[in-house]
């Protein structure tokens, strides 16, 4: 059995010691971005804050959705802790913090050039 599992090893040890292609080649950096892609990428992260953030600042305090929402008609307990105030408050809250991430964002923006 041993002289079976000879020849793998070696011929395992051999691959080891060989010297690697991808090893040997120089690491390059990635280039940037192009900057109409990096600004388009801005757009869609402020839009996406602000719709976000609004609709989670506003939608706790909108009976037709928050009130009388089905799913929470069919869940009594549940429905009795998120109509609570604190809860509305915690939601409108993260609302308002993920709209200013999006203003954060867009004013604190720079081109990276490389």
């Amino acid at each position: 059995m041993a002289v079976h599992q000879e020849p793998i090893a070696q011929a395992t040890a051999r691959a080891d010691s060989a010297p690697s292609s991808q090893a040997s080649a120089p690491s390059r950096a990635s280039a940037p971005a192009p900057v109409w892609l990096q600004r388009m990428s801005l757009v869609v992260l402020v839009l996406f804050c602000f719709y976000i953030g609004a609709l989670l600042a506003v939608l706790p305090w909108s009976p037709r959705y928050w009130d009388q929402n089905g799913w929470l008609l069919a869940h009594p307990r549940l429905q009795g802790i998120l109509n609570t105030g604190w809860v509305r408050g915690i939601v409108s809250g993260i609302g308002l913090l993920d709209v200013w991430i999006g203003v954060s964002e867009l004013l604190h923006y720079r081109d990276y050039l490389g």
